[in-house]
């Protein structure tokens, strides 16, 4: 049977103030959101730091976000953190391990229902709600025994070190997949002419005649070549100045201001018959010329999109402007079709790969969840 205890039994707080040296070299901290623990912020000269003195953070010690505490912000400090300077915003309890091990409160740290405490904690209005100390130390948590505790730990760790090392073998995989397409790639476009979008996948604007009685299905792209979104549809009785343009499957769709950053996309089968803003580019790759995934390919490229961001000059991220004789100006490598459409069947098997890749990795991501919950949950709610 698990017992129960007050936070302020085995959390005290520690009152390690230093004083900030000028000349000195501090570490600072971040508390990542959600129960992810503490991450080094940078590190700063004293003269960067506005207070005359900080809290110096301990190793082994519990750090909280008076803010984002409500929000999992919160951590034990690890040894590399050792030293380091927070404001009195991030109070630091040191924890008594005869009866509570700090890595087991760790765990426990992770789960919702201590986030929920937290924000149970926390006091203020909508932009000034902070962890209440006093009240977060008078609340409650489950508490097993140490044996049960060290128990708990090396169950949790075990299970942790098993998804880490699929975790990295995943990325290893796709790691391992990108650097054989991009070999494949260059394989393919070895020896071959480069010619101009303008010949290749020539700029084709389809306009929508507005209703006002319809609505219009919108289309976005994500940047660093994330494929397309789907918007709310638009009411043609809503639209004033607006400007809208057909879409269909297979075309080429470029978002003028973020192609820079890889905003741009071939339209599949779920995009046919919806509406870009005038702020989408659509381009028509050349029938028996090119297709549209292996001219994607090549602009997603560090020499392709290099292309791409020379074409959209600016100095502000919104004022880097992909113009539409840019973008049938800048040049593709063009081999024969038959070799581009071999890599297209190559790439769709890697893509293949990648989503299977990626539902393993949401599969291994939900496993420490779950054996949080099936670890506290109950116990929690017995407390």
């Amino acid at each position: 049977m698990w017992g129960s205890i007050a936070i302020s039994d085995f959390l005290t707080k520690s009152e390690s103030w230093v004083n900030v040296e000028p000349d000195g070299q501090y570490k600072q901290i971040t508390a990542r959101l959600w129960g992810k623990g503490l991450t080094l912020r940078g590190e700063v000269p004293g003269s960067a730091i506005a207070a005359a003195r900080q809290y110096c953070a301990k190793a082994g010690q519990f750090l909280l976000s008076r803010i984002d505490a409500r929000h999992g912000a919160y951590g034990i400090v690890p040894e590399e953190l050792d030293g380091a300077l927070v404001s009195n915003d991030f109070p630091c309890f040191d924890i008594d391990a005869s009866k509570v091990l700090p890595h087991y409160f760790e765990w426990y740290s992770r789960t919702p229902e201590f986030i929920d405490l937290c924000r149970r904690a926390s006091e203020g209005s909508t932009n000034r709600v902070r962890m209440k100390e006093d009240k977060f130390l008078r609340m409650m948590v489950p508490l097993p025994s140490l044996d049960e505790q060290r128990r708990i730990v090396v169950k949790l760790d075990r299970v942790a070190a098993l998804v880490d090392a699929r975790r990295n073998a995943i990325e290893a995989a796709e790691q391992e997949t990108q650097a054989l397409l991009l070999k494949a790639f260059q394989r393919a476009i070895d020896g071959a002419p480069l010619r101009p979008m303008a010949e290749v996948a020539p700029l084709v604007r389809r306009p929508v005649e507005i209703d006002l009685d319809a609505s219009y299905p919108e289309l976005g792209v994500r940047s660093f070549g994330r494929g397309t979104f789907h918007k709310p549809d638009l009411l043609g009785a809503e639209l004033s100045w607006q400007k809208l343009f057909l879409v269909q499957q297979g075309d080429l769709v470029f978002s003028n201001i973020k192609a820079w950053e890889g905003a741009f996309a071939v339209a599949g089968r779920d995009d046919h018959g919806r509406v870009g803003s005038h702020r989408y580019l659509t381009c028509v790759p050349t029938q028996g010329l090119a297709t549209a995934e292996f001219i994607w390919f090549y602009l997603q490229t560090s020499e392709g999109l290099g292309k791409v961001q020379s074409a959209s000059p600016g100095s502000a991220d919104r004022n880097r402007t992909l113009g539409q004789g840019a973008l049938e100006a800048i040049s593709v490598p063009t081999p024969p079709i038959d070799r581009q459409q071999w890599f297209d069947r190559l790439h769709a098997k890697a893509r293949e790969a990648r989503t299977i890749r990626v539902s393993t990795a949401q599969d291994v991501e939900a496993l420490i969840p779950a054996m949080l919950h099936e670890t506290f949950g109950r116990q929690h709610q017995a407390a």
